[in-house]
């Protein structure tokens, strides 16, 4: 069981380290900037490979830090259930919510970052009861809706800078693993 929890533990910290070296890689290496060749450039061939590394790589230190704490919290939370739990939802939440980018973003800009996977996350715990109706995922989605859901809802309206198309695609993809994980007879 010990090992469990380290493993699941390792499983996230593995994840947002991965965005933190990307970051600094960018900020210390000349001409290194990811954002530009891998971010999600919407409706372009050569921005499809966005959709798998976009999760990783952030604009700036702000956008990173904004997004650490968040996916931390969401993902220690989808977690206590086991790794299989966070990696589908994350997985899921980053393929839907970037070929939503990928099909409906702003055509004028690479998009970046892990907001999706966050919003993926939310939706999934938010949603999760409706699918396999337990006290617990009810007791979940209560916290989770107090902690996150005002500003949830806040980074749904389209902003200057800001992946709106991200937010929604990636809530969907969310939503979407909590259907497919759970059923209306208990979890699989």
């Amino acid at each position: 069981m010990r090992n469990d929890w380290k493993d699941r533990g390792a499983t996230l910290t593995s994840f947002v380290g991965a965005m933190w070296v990307v970051r600094i890689a960018d900020a210390i290496v000349p001409g290194f900037h990811p954002a530009v060749h891998h971010g999600i450039e919407p409706r372009a061939i050569r921005g499809l490979d966005g959709i798998v590394f976009a999760p990783f790589i952030h604009a700036d230190f702000p956008h990173l830090l904004a997004n650490t704490l968040p996916l931390l919290i969401l993902g220690a939370i989808a977690l206590l259930r086991g790794r299989r739990d966070f990696v589908f939802v994350a997985v899921a939440s980053a393929l839907i919510g970037g070929a939503g980018t990928w099909l409906f973003g702003a055509g004028d800009a690479a998009h970046v970052g892990a907001s999706g996977i966050i919003f993926g996350l939310f939706g999934y715990l938010v949603f999760r009861t409706v699918f396999d109706r337990r006290w617990s995922s009810a007791i979940v989605t209560v916290v989770v809706i107090l902690l996150y859901g005002s500003a949830m809802l806040a980074s749904l309206i389209p902003e200057e800078a800001v992946s709106w198309s991200g937010h929604f695609f990636g809530f969907a993809g969310g939503v979407f693993a909590a259907r497919v994980r759970h059923s209306r007879a208990g979890t699989r």
